[in-house]
């Protein structure tokens, strides 16, 4: 079984407007499934590091940096832990869950200046939806679900990210 996903073209429905700005998704993209490896802090580097491994070969990695707290928030959900208070994405989970929509899917879509750009994609009760968001937003979502949403990246983007 491939790790590479196709991806069709959004069809705009009568029921469903669709956000061009929003949905950058083309039929030409073609994703590659990432596992978090994990989420590092070197004491001698500013910014926590979050490990992303391709699931197929040839098995690439990403390295993206973030804040501290997202940092955490990230950690925290790859081990599921819950706090004694909901975090802004068990809050914005339970939220999605009683609206009857669910993550299906977080995107690395871009790489520009050394800078990760995501989407967040949710099946709501008016169909398909993509929501532009920071990169470790979209993976903590997909963590945070019952079933973790896949994480896909972009093969342009890791082939950017390689040159």
């Amino acid at each position: 079984m491939s790790d590479e996903v196709p991806v069709e073209a959004d069809v705009a429905s009568d029921e469903a407007p669709v956000d061009a700005e929003a949905n950058s998704t083309s039929a030409d993209v073609t994703y590659r499934v990432m596992h978090l490896e994990s989420v590092l802090y070197d004491l001698t580097d500013a910014s926590p590091m979050i490990h992303l491994l391709e699931a197929e070969s040839p098995f690439r990695y990403l390295v993206v940096p973030v804040a501290l707290s997202d940092a955490v928030a990230l950690q925290n959900a790859h081990g599921a832990v819950e706090g004694r208070r909901p975090s802004t994405h068990e809050l914005m989970t339970t939220i999605l869950t009683r609206l009857q929509s669910e993550v299906i899917a977080a995107r690395i879509v871009r790489y520009e200046g050394g800078v990760f750009y995501a989407e967040l994609e949710l099946m709501t009760p008016r169909g398909r939806e993509v929501f532009d968001c920071r990169t470790s937003d979209a993976l903590s979502m997909a963590l945070r679900q019952n079933v973790p949403a896949p994480i896909l990246c972009a093969e342009e983007v890791l082939q950017s990210y390689y040159d």
